[in-house]
């Protein structure tokens, strides 16, 4: 059975609507996890998801910052929202999805970037990221329930050499310092869970997922990074088909600097 699961930091969900109603027209994926949807939820815009065919729908939002939200042709049961660091904001969404005779447990997250500044003793906003990643160590990809699982979304961190521009000069970047690139490592290690984007791309090649705002042109500079991530426990690497990277969407009218990464399945 074809499946597919989509990850979009979309950063304002409302402002952006139109480009996310012509991804789902254009690329129809079975669920749709989006991040940075920065709208309480009670803004959210559930009918425009009704109308293209998305009835169950999950959010985590609040107003202006963070949020994420998960959109899915199917029936999603066991939704939980799960905090960290003991603050109260809006980054984490799991539910479990019927795929047959599966079942199949998606979380959505949305780490903290981390500000600029990659060192935690005069950075909060960095040490939090780093406290983020080791909570998120308890987040495992067999629960011993009979699901698969994935877990995927905007993580803020290019763990590879390759999943950034020049490795060399983003080494004192935050999103690409070993503390954070050796954190996600063990956090998805520790976890069980199997990195699918680089089980369908060899970790030879470049690709990134997001291009800065700040790029005169990002497309001929191609000075990106690979901060969205798609995790999965590893019987789902067998019924792994292909990975899409929707890099053109970062040339849409308006766009979010990250772009859609699609997970397609044999399930």
């Amino acid at each position: 059975m074809p499946f597919s699961v989509a990850t979009w930091n979309i950063n304002s969900v409302r402002l952006r609507m139109s480009l996310v109603e012509r991804f789902l027209r254009e690329h129809q994926p079975d669920v749709l996890c989006l991040q940075e949807t920065k709208c309480p939820d009670d803004l959210f815009p559930y009918e425009a998801f009704h109308a293209l065919g998305y009835a169950h729908i999950a959010v985590s939002g609040q107003k202006g910052y963070h949020g994420v939200a998960t959109i899915s042709r199917r029936p999603l049961d066991g939704v939980e929202r799960k905090g960290f660091c003991n603050i109260v904001d809006c980054r984490h969404l799991s539910a479990v999805v019927p795929v047959g005779v599966r079942r199949l447990r998606i979380h959505n997250f949305y780490v903290p970037a981390g500000g600029d500044e990659p060192d935690p003793a005069i950075n909060p906003k960095f040490a939090h990221k780093l406290g983020f990643l080791e909570e998120m160590k308890a987040i495992l990809a067999d629960t011993g329930d009979g699901c698969s699982s994935m877990l995927l979304g905007d993580l803020n961190i290019a763990p590879l050499e390759t999943d950034v521009w020049s490795h060399k000069q983003l080494l004192k970047v935050v999103s690409h310092t070993p503390v954070e690139t050796e954190g996600l490592e063990f956090v998805r290690h520790i976890g069980g869970w199997s990195d699918l984007i680089r089980h369908h791309i060899t970790p030879e090649q470049k690709v990134f997922t997001w291009w800065s705002y700040r790029a005169r042109d990002w497309d001929l500079s191609d000075r990106g990074r690979r901060l969205d991530h798609i995790w999965g426990s590893p019987d789902l690497e067998t019924d792994l088909a292909s990975v899409t990277v929707l890099r053109e969407a970062r040339g849409w009218e308006r766009p979010s600097d990250h772009v859609p990464v699609i997970a397609h399945f044999n399930l």
